[in-house]
C-alpha cells in the first residue's frame, strides 16, 4: 500500500513534535552563576548592591547578560550592605548585597552585624576561592562561614552548583520568616562557573529543623487580656517587631480601643502616631520623663515586639523594684524572659496575635476600668507637664541642633518623607524632635549603633522610593565613614538631602566625657574637618554652609526645591549642646538628667 506525501509529511511533523517534547523535558544546562541570577529573578529581586572581585566575576558576567535586576556599584562593600539594609527597612522586602571573597567579606561584616542586631531580612551573596583551594590560604581567602556565624541568622557554603537553587530558596525563606535576619550564601568560584542541569527554581521550601510559630496560643492570649483589662495603670510598650511584622494598623486599633498610654522604642518609632496624645514619646536612655515614669510605675505592661534591652530599661535591678505584671508578645521565644522575667509569654507573629486580641476584646463584655484609667492619665499628664523636651535657643546667635530637626519636621510632616540617621547625638535629636506618624519612615541603626549608615541607607531608600523625599540626618563624624557613597548617589541618580549637624565634636562621646569623665575630652574633637561644601561639589552635588539660625528654614526650603540634586547642608551647630533627658549607664530609667543644671 502506497503512503501519500501528505501522510509522510504528517508523520514527520508528529515525530519532530515528539522529539521537541522529549527535549523540553530535558533540563537545560546552566552555569552556577546563571542559576543564581534565575533564583534572584524568581524571588522578585529588583536591586542588588555590590562590588566586583575575582571570586565573583562569573556572577558579574551572568548579571551582564540580564536586564531585570539592576546592580548598583557602590564604592565600598560596607556601603553595599548598608544600602541593601536601608532598602529592606523601608520596603519590608529582602535586601540583597553581593561582595567578593576575603576583604570583600570582611568589609561587609559591619553591615551584616548591623542588620542582624535589628532583625532586618537580607541575603548577602559572597564569593569564595575555588573549592579545591579552601583552607590552603589562597589569595583573598577567608573563612566566611566562620567569620559571619555569630552575626547571621544562618549561613551556607555551596559546594555543588546543583544545590544552588535550593540553597537560595532556603536563604530567602529564612531571611524573611520568623524573626527576620541576614543570611549569607558563600559561593566558591568554581561552583559559580560549573555547568549543571537546571530543573527550575523551587516553588516551596521544606525545612524540618526550621518552623517558626506564627499563631499565638489562644489560652495565653485570653489570660493576657484578662490581666490587661483589669489593670489600674496599664502601659503598652512596643518595639521594632511591630514594624517588622507590618502590625502598625493592628497596634493603633488596640491602643485606640483601650485608650491606654503607648510608647515606642528607638526602633519602633512610627508604629503608633507620635502626634497622638496617647503616645508618651520614646522611652529609654534618652526617652521622655512621662514615657520612662510610666514604664517604671505601671501595674500591667504589654510588651509587643520589643526586647527590654539595656538602653530601654536601664538597670534591671532598679526596674524590678516595682511590682508589675508583664505580658510579652514576640515571634522569637529566645527574646522572652531573656533580660526581664515575664508573667505571660506569647510566642507568635505580632500581627497575628494583635489581630486575635482585638477580636477577643470585641467579642467580650469586659471593658477597662474607666475611673482607674482616668486617675492614671492624670498622673501621666503631670509628668508630661514638665515638658522635658523644651530647649533654649540661647542668644539666637548659634544654631541649636534640635531647632534644625524641628524645622525639618514642620516642613515635611505632611510630605512623603523618609528620615535616615547615622549614630550619635544627631540620631537622638532626630528621634526626639521629628514626630514620626507612619511606620518604616525612620531608618537608623539601633542595636549595633553603626556610624556611617546614613548615606547608604538614604541611597537604598531613594532607589526604592524615587518619588519620596529622603533626608539623612548626620554628624560631621559619622558622615565621613561612608562619604565615598556620594559618588554612587551621582552615578545612580539618587538625589538625597543630607542634613549634617556639624558641632566639630564626636558629640555623644564628648557628652559622656563631660558627664562621666569630668570634661576630659580625649580625642573627641575634630581638628581637621574637610570643607563639606567643596567636597559635595567635588562629588558633583550641591553644598550649602548654614551658620545662622535665621538661615535654617531658607536653606532647607532651597534644598527641597532642588528635587533632582543631592544637597549637602553643613549646619554649624552649638558644640556645647547635650542630649537630654539622659539616663547614665547603671542607673534606673527614672533617674534622669533633664538638663545641664543636673550635671
Amino acid at each position: 500500500m502506497e503512503i501519500s506525501k501528505a501522510e509522510i509529511a504528517s508523520a514527520n511533523a508528529a515525530n519532530a513534535a515528539s522529539k521537541s517534547n522529549s527535549a523540553s523535558t530535558q533540563p537545560v544546562e546552566l552555569r552556577g552563576a546563571e542559576i543564581l541570577v534565575k533564583g534572584l529573578q524568581a524571588e522578585g529581586v529588583k536591586y542588588v548592591w555590590g562590588y566586583p572581585g575575582g571570586a565573583v566575576l562569573h556572577i558579574y558576567d551572568a548579571f551582564y547578560k540580564q536586564d531585570s535586576i539592576q546592580h548598583v556599584l557602590v564604592r565600598h562593600e560596607q556601603g553595599a550592605v548598608h544600602a541593601a539594609d536601608g532598602y529592606a527597612r523601608a520596603t519590608g522586602e529582602v535586601g540583597v548585597a553581593l561582595v567578593t571573597s576575603g576583604p570583600g567579606v570582611t568589609n561587609a561584616v559591619t553591615g551584616i552585624a548591623t542588620a542582624y542586631m535589628d532583625s532586618i531580612p537580607m541575603v548577602i551573596i559572597t564569593g569564595q576561592v575555588p573549592t579545591h583551594a579552601i583552607g590552603l590560604d589562597a589569595f583573598q581567602e577567608c573563612d566566611t562561614v566562620g567569620i559571619t556565624r555569630p552575626i547571621v541568622k544562618h549561613n551556607f557554603l555551596v559546594k555543588d552548583a546543583r544545590d544552588l537553587a535550593d540553597t537560595l530558596k532556603k536563604a530567602f525563606h529564612i531571611a524573611r520568616s520568623g524573626r527576620p535576619g541576614p543570611v549569607v550564601v558563600d559561593i566558591p568560584k568554581d561552583v559559580s562557573f560549573k555547568k549543571v542541569p537546571y530543573h527550575g527554581y523551587p516553588n516551596s521550601v521544606a525545612m524540618r529543623s526550621y518552623n517558626p510559630v506564627r499563631k499565638g496560643h489562644g489560652g495565653q492570649i485570653r489570660k493576657a487580656l484578662q490581666l490587661l483589662l483589669a489593670a489600674k495603670r496599664p502601659y503598652i510598650y512596643t518595639g521594632g517587631g511591630v514594624l517588622l511584622s507590618n502590625a502598625s494598623t493592628e497596634l493603633r486599633t488596640l491602643v485606640d480601643m483601650l485608650g491606654y498610654p503607648c510608647t515606642n522604642t528607638l526602633m519602633g518609632l512610627g508604629a503608633y502616631p507620635a502626634s497622638d496624645r496617647k503616645f508618651l514619646g520614646m522611652l529609654g536612655m534618652h526617652g521622655t520623663v512621662e514615657a520612662n515614669n510610666a514604664m517604671q510605675n505601671c501595674d500591667v505592661l504589654l510588651a509587643v515586639g520589643a526586647r527590654f534591652d539595656d538602653r530601654v530599661i536601664g538597670n534591671p535591678k532598679h526596674f524590678a523594684q516595682n511590682e508589675r505584671k508583664i505580658i510579652h508578645i514576640d515571634i522569637d521565644p529566645s527574646s522572652i524572659s531573656k533580660r526581664v522575667k515575664v508573667d505571660i509569654p506569647i510566642v507568635g507573629d505580632v500581627k497575628d496575635v494583635l489581630t486575635e486580641m482585638i477580636a477577643m476584646i470585641k467579642e467580650g463584655a469586659v471593658k477597662p476600668d474607666a475611673a482607674a484609667l482616668g486617675a492614671w492619665w492624670e498622673t501621666i499628664e503631670s509628668w508630661r507637664a514638665r515638658d522635658c523636651m523644651k530647649y533654649s535657643m540661647g542668644k539666637g546667635d548659634v544654631i541649636k541642633p534640635q531647632y534644625v530637626v524641628e524645622t525639618l519636621w514642620n516642613m515635611t510632616k505632611d510630605a512623603d518623607a523618609y528620615i535616615t540617621s547615622d549614630v550619635g547625638q544627631h540620631q537622638m535629636w532626630a528621634a526626639q524632635y521629628y514626630k514620626f506618624d507612619e511606620p518604616r519612615r525612620w531608618i537608623n541603626s539601633g542595636g549595633l549603633g553603626t556610624m556611617g549608615v546614613g548615606i547608604p541607607y538614604a541611597m537604598g531608600i531613594k532607589l526604592a522610593k524615587p518619588e519620596s523625599e529622603v533626608f539623612c540626618v548626620t554628624g560631621e563624624g559619622s558622615v565621613q565613614m561612608c562619604i565615598q557613597e556620594l559618588s554612587t548617589c551621582l552615578q545612580y541618580n539618587t538625589p538625597i538631602k543630607i542634613v549634617a549637624l556639624n558641632n566639630r565634636f564626636l558629640g555623644m562621646v564628648r557628652q559622656w566625657q563631660e558627664v562621666e569623665y569630668e570634661g576630659r575630652y580625649s580625642h573627641s574633637y575634630m581638628d581637621a574637618l574637610p570643607n563639606f561644601v567643596k567636597l559635595a561639589e567635588a562629588y558633583g552635588h550641591v553644598g550649602m554652609l548654614i551658620e545662622r539660625p535665621e538661615d535654617v528654614e531658607p536653606a532647607l526650603r532651597e534644598a527641597r526645591k532642588l528635587k533632582d540634586r543631592t544637597v549637602f547642608m553643613d549646619f554649624r551647630t552649638d558644640p556645647t549642646e547635650n542630649v537630654f533627658p539622659m539616663v547614665q549607664a547603671g542607673k534606673g530609667i527614672t533617674e534622669m538628667l533633664l538638663g545641664s543644671e543636673d550635671l
